[in-house]
């Protein structure tokens, strides 16, 4: 029964977060956002409010693409958001210059979660290769190893959280103080942001989940071997 809530947990609580983040979005991207301002125009004011007229605002290629990329000093907005006149897409736009505006300001946590990218790409991809070897040998310290790995993988998801999370606060201070929306939409905007938020929430839930497991599993083959 465990290892069934278990597998329950893994599987239906980020395919939840994926349905909830796609729905609140459709169902927003068709409510006009009363300025009628584009994301792309929204994304543009806020930067320059803040003093980011270097930050370039460009479109992007595929559904909900939206990202920020600190090496080139851009924001990227998905079709729908850069051309949209949505309150979801103002809202969107206005999250990815929160992280603009992170940058800026030198985010600890953002800073933080920018030293550990190339070493999660390593790490995480690695993990499993020794964790593997260690299931199947029953060798304790490969599946060590896997752990320790696996775990700055982890790290990163759970970093990720107060980045997201202070992004999305900056992008509702600035979309009602910047005049894109009014206060009566700010539900709304609030909405899009909070579904967005729990994908990260999601996939921090599972990694750690797993971590567990496989710590547990560790614990179990030392038992074993004493």
């Amino acid at each position: 029964m465990i290892w069934l809530v278990y597998f329950a947990i893994i599987i239906i609580v980020p395919i939840w977060a994926q349905i909830k983040v796609k729905s609140t979005y459709k169902k927003y991207s068709r409510v006009p956002v009363s300025t009628g301002i584009t994301g792309a125009e929204a994304a543009r004011r806020i930067l320059d409010d803040n003093g980011l007229q270097h930050v370039k605002v460009l479109e992007s290629h595929g559904f909900l693409s939206d990202h920020y990329n600190p090496m080139t000093k851009s924001v990227h907005l998905s079709p729908d958001n850069f051309h949209g006149h949505s309150i979801a897409g103002a809202a969107v736009a206005a999250h990815e210059v929160g992280h603009a505006i992170q940058d800026k300001e030198a985010y600890a946590f953002l800073r933080f979660r920018h030293a550990l990218v190339p070493i999660a790409n390593i790490s995480s991809n690695m993990s499993w290769i020794f964790i593997m070897i260690g299931i199947f040998t029953t060798m304790s310290n490969m599946l060590l190893l896997g752990i320790v790995l696996m775990a700055a993988g982890v790290l990163f998801q759970v970093i990720t959280l107060p980045v997201e999370f202070n992004a999305s606060s900056r992008a509702m201070d600035q979309i009602v103080s910047a005049g894109i929306i009014r206060n009566d939409e700010e539900r709304e905007a609030r909405k899009v942001l909070n579904a967005a938020a729990m994908t990260y929430v999601a996939a921090a839930a599972v990694a750690v989940l797993e971590l567990v497991r496989l710590i547990l599993m560790y614990t179990g083959m030392q038992q074993s071997e004493d």
